[in-house]
Formats: structure tokens, sequence, C-alpha cells
């Protein structure tokens, strides 16, 4: 007798859509953080470190849309795999990156 996991397909339910949903929201507040960085930027007399950082906060913006693209993308099939260990290094990265480019910013 086989166990009933091996029997029946996997059922993700809402799971895929809360995920994909948080990856929502946390490019949304990372948009906000880059959007804060660039406007500090502009209003107040800033170094060309923190010019550059703001670039640099930018690209790696644009490197955390990409990963989260992909992985919303990805769980809009009917069985999601889990986030390649890579994409999750990405993440994490660019999250990091942004934190110590707006610390250089301020």
């Amino acid at each position: 007798m086989g166990s009933p996991a091996a029997e029946a397909p996997r059922d993700p339910g809402l799971q895929p859509e809360r995920t994909r949903l948080a990856w929502r929201r946390t490019t949304l507040t990372y948009t906000v953080v880059a959007v804060l960085a660039g406007r500090q930027v502009l209003r107040d007399e800033v170094t060309a470190a923190g010019v550059a950082a703001a670039v640099a906060s930018a690209l790696v913006w644009l490197a955390f849309l990409w990963v989260a693209h992909r992985r919303m993308t990805a769980l809009d099939t009917p069985e999601p795999h889990r986030l390649p260990t890579g994409a999750g290094i990405a993440a994490v990265v660019c999250v990091i990156c942004l934190a110590a480019f707006g610390v250089t910013v301020l």
C-alpha cells in the first residue's frame, strides 16, 4: 500500500499566489527605497560618492526586478519549482547592496 502523497498529485492551493504577492510587495518596497535615495541626491548637497551610490542602487534595483520577474513568472506554472539558489542569493545581495547604498547617500 503506497503512501497518500505518492498517489495524489500535489495541490499547491493558494501558496503560489501568496508567494507572488509577497514578491510584488517586496519589489514595491524596494522601488520606494530606490526612489527616495534618488530624491535625496536631487534635493540635498551630496558628495560624488552619494551620487555614485544612487546610480549603483538604480542598477541593483534593475537586477532585483529581473530576479523578481523571473520568480513571479515561474510561479505561474501549474507546478512551480523551488527558487533556485543563485536567484535567492542574488535577491539577498541586491537588498544588502541597497541598504549599503542608502547609508552612503545619507
